[in-house]
């Protein structure tokens, strides 16, 4: 079942795959960046803009994280392709219908539908790179794939200083996705996937990860060492404002600037980590450096080293680099399984991350703030120290997959 594969980790599928994710976090930190104006435009005050805020970036988690199990399952079963189309087809109309909403109520629906279609884009592109490419560059072309995609939110905010009007920000998003659907007619199918699609073997099925104790324990740590990524951006990054109001006073800090600093920060931090899985010829030596730099930022941004805006931003770029393991947190997901359950893997693992959003909010808002009456900066740190520790117990016992050939397929065994 070899294929010949292209050399270039600059080809027209990793360019393409780079530019759907681009537009893919465009319009998934859009909300971030516009959250004030937005919701004070569809109806929300200052005092429910919190209440109101989590409940719209809560939908749009929800449907991060069914759209994943979807397209995941798509993927495996109809193409790699079809998942890239259909995908940016509905969150590029979900755009347009975001821009048109005047309560949230409204948009909170318009962005669960947005991410129904957001699920689908970097799960499917990183698995056609995978398979296109030879292990030994693999690593590098996805995280390609990641640095420049992940640039988005730094357009996406940018757009909105230059604009200044979050519906036409969305309304650029959705012509943005459109325009993409040109690029991907030049995209092949992956050959793994079209000679597994002539076999009688199962596709697809999602149960699969459930009914086999090896596999389900290769699935769940494959979602748990992605889990700093979103208590940064989630939590920390997006909460700036808040936090450096508690850590030194401030009233200016600009939580959108937070995020376009950090982005920036991550796309640069996520095409280094595949050089550096080169250079150590392993995943997870890459990764444990990303973490130990995670948890070195983690401790700068609580501390007293973090007195003013300019401070702020660095750290929450620090922070941001530190977690640009993304691409590779994935590629790791999509190696760990075979070619009938690798789109459904790279596509859920990730929105499964994305997912955890609200039950990190759970602990960190919820629990440690509300019941417990822990003030923001402990409730903070808690939440930090118990993201890392079940982190790293997970990464302890995750598989290598650097030198791990794709091309292989997932018996329908069950074990007990």
């Amino acid at each position: 079942m070899n294929q010949p594969k292209p050399v270039s980790v600059l080809n027209i599928t990793v360019i393409v795959a780079a530019l759907g994710y681009f537009v893919d976090i465009y319009d998934l930190l859009l909300f971030t960046i516009v959250k004030k104006e937005s919701m004070l435009g569809v109806g929300a005050t200052m005092e429910t803009m919190l209440v109101d805020s989590t409940k719209v970036i809560n939908w749009q988690m929800y449907g991060l994280l069914i759209g994943g199990i979807a397209w995941g399952i798509m993927g495996d079963k109809k193409g790699r392709l079809s998942v890239l189309f259909g995908s940016i087809i509905l969150y590029s109309v979900a755009n347009f219908f975001t821009s048109y909403v005047h309560t949230v109520e409204q948009y909170a629906y318009a962005r669960f539908a947005a991410g129904l279609g957001l699920a689908g884009e970097l799960g499917a592109g990183i698995t056609l790179v995978s398979e296109l490419m030879p292990k030994t560059k693999r690593g590098i072309g996805t995280s390609m794939v990641a640095g420049i995609g992940l640039s988005g939110a730094v357009v996406a905010y940018f757009t909105y200083q230059f604009t200044d009007d979050w519906r036409l920000c969305y309304k650029i998003g959705g012509f943005l996705g459109i325009a993409l659907l040109l690029l991907r007619i030049s995209v092949a199918e992956s050959g793994m996937f079209k000679q597994v699609k002539q076999t009688q073997v199962s596709r697809g099925n999602f149960l699969m990860f459930f009914t086999n104790v090896k596999r389900f324990k290769k699935y769940i740590l494959a979602i748990l060492i992605g889990l700093p990524t979103w208590y940064v951006i989630g939590i920390l990054v997006n909460q700036s404002d808040k936090f450096g109001n508690k850590l030194y006073g401030s009233s200016t800090i600009d939580s959108g600037r937070s995020i376009m600093f950090a982005y920036a920060a991550i796309a640069i931090g996520d095409i280094a980590v595949g050089f550096v899985c080169q250079y150590f010829k392993s995943r997870k030596k890459g990764l444990f450096l990303y973490y130990m730099l995670c948890i070195a930022s983690l401790v700068l941004f609580f501390s007293n080293f973090n007195n003013s805006d300019a401070r702020m931003y660095f750290c929450c770029a620090l922070l941001g680099f530190s977690t640009g393991f993304w691409a590779i947190f994935i590629t790791m997901g999509a190696e760990q399984f075979g070619t009938n359950l690798r789109a459904t893997a790279a596509t859920t693992i990730p929105n499964m991350v994305r997912g955890a959003l609200p039950l990190i909010n759970l602990l960190f808002l919820n629990l440690l703030q509300r019941k417990m009456e822990y003030p923001l900066i402990q409730a903070g740190i808690i939440t930090g120290i118990v993201v890392m520790v079940i982190t790293l117990i997970a990464f302890y016992f995750t598989e290598e997959t650097y030198h791990k050939d794709l091309d292989y397929l997932e018996s329908e065994e069950v074990l007990p």
